[in-house]
């Protein structure tokens, strides 16, 4: 007898397969990496590092873990990766441990500005709660004034000062934020993980020159699982690193998922993901592009990445509500805050969408210009979700999941 849960899977591929999958931090994994994920890896138990393990049994897990280790190192062009955090909050968090007492003080981009909740949010995260949080924002105009920053940390003195966003579509200038950094004698945490498939890519700037320690999550533009990884060129950082996430923070490794990391930054490692990654950024373009066309406000006027935020206060529509309408038009996004947002969070001002999913599935520049005016036509209420929905499922048909 069929366990209810295989029902439920084959239905949440059965809708993956009929939508247009919008949200930038999400993506379809290639066969390989599930089949990794799904491995009898899910049976060991592996705490500790690959030669100092703490149960038996683990010759063959070290193999796999060192592998994603040098995977990674080619991959990013570092001398230390640590590949055993759960996700991206716990890695940031480990990386807090091992470089702040608390009550130091960080300073990350605000929420409603594009930031995480993890570089500070005050009051309702651990980094705001245990850490004397700082934020800074962005303008009016949607875009980091590096120059007021740079007096704000001046002025604030951050022990870390966090570069990395979830909503931001404009590139981030590393090298500006390593001098602000340096100012005051502040680690910098680069926290890619939006960006990390585009940077490896060569289409987006590194960080690796510039960072102390990067963050990055594994799924989202690199198209691996739900994990993530620190890197870093510094050996003393290594070191307290790898004691900040074992035993600082975590008992055993989900190797599965370190072995899918693996394939997924073999798979990363090629001139199709470069082809791919690139695709991204065009697809992106076009339809913010076509939105524009369309009189639909983006915060910071368009995009130079993987994603672009929808503004909707001019029409006096809440995020919420349009995100409501293109899920039932078969348009999968988030609501989101915009700067200086007066709705809560969860009503939001704002939409956010990507191309990184759509762009795997082989869609081009021909159809973000349907998706587009699809957004639009949704947004105004010029066009009815259930017409929307049949055209949606229509050229998914065209565009299998991988």
């Amino acid at each position: 007898m069929q366990d209810e849960i295989f029902e439920l899977i084959a239905k949440e591929k059965k809708r993956q397969e009929e939508v247009l999958e919008m949200i930038p931090s999400e993506n379809y994994v290639s066969k390989a990496v599930l089949e990794a994920t799904g491995s009898v890896l899910s049976n060991k138990y592996s705490e500790g590092y690959p030669g100092k393990r703490y149960y038996q049994g683990n010759k063959i897990v070290d193999e796999v873990e060192n592998l994603a280790r040098e995977r990674f190192k080619k991959l990013f062009g570092v001398n230390f990766v640590n590949v055993q955090p759960y996700s991206g909050s716990p890695a940031n968090a480990a990386v807090y441990f091992a470089l702040l007492e608390p009550g130091d003080k960080i300073m990350g981009l605000a929420l409603s500005s594009g930031g995480h909740l993890t570089h500070g949010h005050p009051k309702i995260t651990f980094s705001g709660k245990y850490f004397n949080s700082v934020q800074y924002t962005v303008e009016e105009d949607g875009w980091i004034d590096y120059e007021k920053l740079a007096e704000q940390v001046l002025i604030e003195r951050p022990k870390i000062l966090v570069c990395g966003t979830t909503s931001y579509p404009r590139t981030l200038e590393f090298e500006k934020f390593r001098k602000i950094a340096d100012s005051v004698g502040a680690y910098l945490l680069a926290d890619i993980s939006h960006i990390a498939g585009l940077v490896v890519a060569g289409v987006h700037s590194s960080p690796v020159e510039y960072a102390d320690v990067i963050m990055t999550t594994t799924h989202k533009t690199l198209r691996g699982p739900r994990g993530a990884i620190l890197l870093t060129n510094n050996e003393e950082i290594a070191k307290k690193i790898d004691r900040a996430v074992f035993p600082g923070f975590q008992g055993g490794p989900h190797e599965n998922v370190v072995a899918a990391m693996a394939v997924a930054a073999k798979e990363a490692d090629t001139s199709e993901f470069k082809t791919y990654a690139k695709q991204i950024i065009t697809n992106a373009k076009v339809l913010s592009e076509i939105l524009i066309k369309n009189g639909i406000d983006l915060v910071s006027g368009g995009t130079d990445n993987h994603l672009m935020v929808i503004d909707l206060r001019k029409l006096n529509l809440t995020g919420k509500d349009i995100a409501l309408s293109l899920e039932e038009a078969g348009i999968v996004t988030n609501k989101n805050a915009v700067p200086n947002d007066h709705r809560p969070p969860s009503i939001a001002s704002g939409i956010r969408l990507g191309t990184p999913a759509v762009t795997t599935r082989g869609m081009k520049e021909k159809e973000m210009e349907l998706i587009g005016n699809w957004i639009a036509g949704i947004i105004k209420g010029n066009l009815e979700t259930e017409k929307v929905l049949r055209e949606v499922k229509s050229l998914c048909q065209k565009f299998p999941t991988p």
